[in-house]
């Protein structure tokens, strides 16, 4: 199967015809120095909204157990809430992509930002589970857009040659946004009863995201973008939804579906319910499990910057490989082995460092794989049809749970997960470089 180049509505392997430019500076804080005002206006405004995306997710994870005990649900019912919020995402990103190339990345761009806002608030106010899931699943919608549009937006701003370290490093945001979530569970369940802490969690999963909004106002439309919407209105030839799936562009959309799936089961199998793990099968109570999930957050958040340099260093496939292999490992030691407390907590810090290192390499990658026209229709079906599949696993983790156990279930779909990326990856081209032009 050939991927679809950035260079026009064909293409092939950079080693194919598709124009990349050679990388004089691999340092991680080259493309920083370098950056022109617009780039770092759009570096900052997108590293802020993926840091809120992280916490308004990951707020659910760390107070499901509480849902569990008040409203008496079982864990595969309560993993639900995480799989409907994912698969609202993916159909979230996919009409936000589409949107993007239709009417603008900065837009479409604002208005997701406010609808999941809005949702993590209503959030708050849930009086049962089914409403809960209601108002998550229409969290997701906007969640999953945010991420279509703020990822394409930095990816054609930045330029090619320091664009995966750009995007890798926004991607670290995520981690500081989860590290925020657990520093609100610590302080809100130390202060307040489980009974209401988990609702002003939610609440404040709502308030940073209007600064957000107020910064992204500023930033511009890539003038790739806008060349390419120009032309598309001169001429008629708008992008349609089901473009992506013709021609020689299937065959990328395909596999880079497929690696999506893998990165993000894997990871959402393990950062849904390790939470609930250290709670429930290592006995730890919210508050002390709080220094394990430290642990894993700080080598998430080494693992997104090491990522990020290794992106542009060794390439996208190679970085892949590599973490998707190492996460398998990890993974398995972490939930299968005798491991004290205390080697468990030194285990969090790889086992963050590879479950979450090569998201750094994903938006570089799906942004270098499609032409201008097809960008945000194609990076956001992509990455969000691998979210709609990868929110299947909380779902079947807590279910599988009920038979083989917490742990064995954890270890079970996220080493299918990460070996499905594995080989989808392995299939797909070396994308490093890659200069994007405007189709007209």
């Amino acid at each position: 199967m050939n991927a679809v180049g950035g260079d026009g509505r064909g293409g092939g392997s950079a080693s194919g015809g598709v124009e990349a430019v050679p990388i004089q500076d691999a340092s991680l804080t080259a493309f920083y120095r370098d950056m022109t005002t617009p780039e770092r206006h759009t570096f900052w405004a997108c590293a802020a909204g993926w840091c809120l995306d992280g916490m308004d997710f990951m707020i659910y994870p760390l107070v499901i157990g509480t849902i569990i005990s008040l409203w008496k649900v079982d864990p595969g019912t309560a993993g639900l809430a995480a799989t409907v919020t994912l698969l609202a995402s993916a159909l979230g990103g996919w009409i936000a992509g589409f949107a993007a190339d239709r009417i603008g990345r900065v837009l479409t761009l604002q208005i997701t930002i406010l609808w999941f806002s809005f949702f993590s608030l209503v959030c708050a106010f849930v009086q049962n589970f089914e409403q809960l899931l209601v108002a998550r699943a229409l969290l997701g919608l906007g969640f999953g857009g945010e991420w279509a549009a703020g990822a394409v937006l930095i990816g054609e701003t930045i330029r090619a040659e320091y664009r995966g370290r750009a995007v890798g490093s926004v991607q670290s945001g995520w981690a500081i946004g989860w590290g925020l979530a657990v520093l609100s569970q610590a302080i809100l369940f130390s202060a307040l009863p489980p009974e209401s802490a988990w609702r002003w969690m939610f609440a404040v999963g709502a308030l940073p995201a209007l600064l957000v909004f107020y910064l992204r106002r500023h930033v511009k439309e890539p003038e790739v973008a806008a060349r390419t919407r120009a032309a598309a209105a001169a001429t008629g030839d708008r992008p349609k939804l089901w473009e992506i799936f013709s021609g020689p562009i299937l065959g990328t959309t395909i596999l880079a579906s497929l690696a999506a799936a893998g990165c993000q089961g894997g990871y959402y199998a393990i950062t849904t319910w390790v939470p609930r793990f250290l709670t429930t099968e290592r006995h730890l109570s919210i508050v002390s499990s709080t220094g394990y999930l430290a642990a894993l957050i700080v080598g998430s958040f080494t693992g997104y910057l090491v990522g990020a340099w290794l992106a542009d260093r060794l390439g996208r496939r190679p970085l892949f490989l590599i973490f998707s292999l190492g996460a398998i490992v990890v993974v398995i030691a972490y939930t299968q082995l005798p491991l004290s407390n205390g080697l468990l907590w030194v285990l969090g810090f790889p086992l963050g460092f590879f479950a979450s290192g090569y998201f750094s390499g994903m938006g570089a990658f799906l942004t270098e794989l499609y032409p201008t026209r097809l960008r945000g229709s194609g990076q956001g079906f992509c990455y969000n049809f691998g979210r709609g599949i990868g929110a299947l696993f909380p779902a079947l983790v807590g279910f599988l749970s009920e038979r083989i156990g917490l742990a064995s279930a954890i270890a079970v779909f996220a080493a299918a997960a990460y070996g499905l990326f594995f080989v989808a990856a392995f299939a797909l081209p070396e994308t490093r470089g890659r200069l994007l032009h405007a189709d007209t």
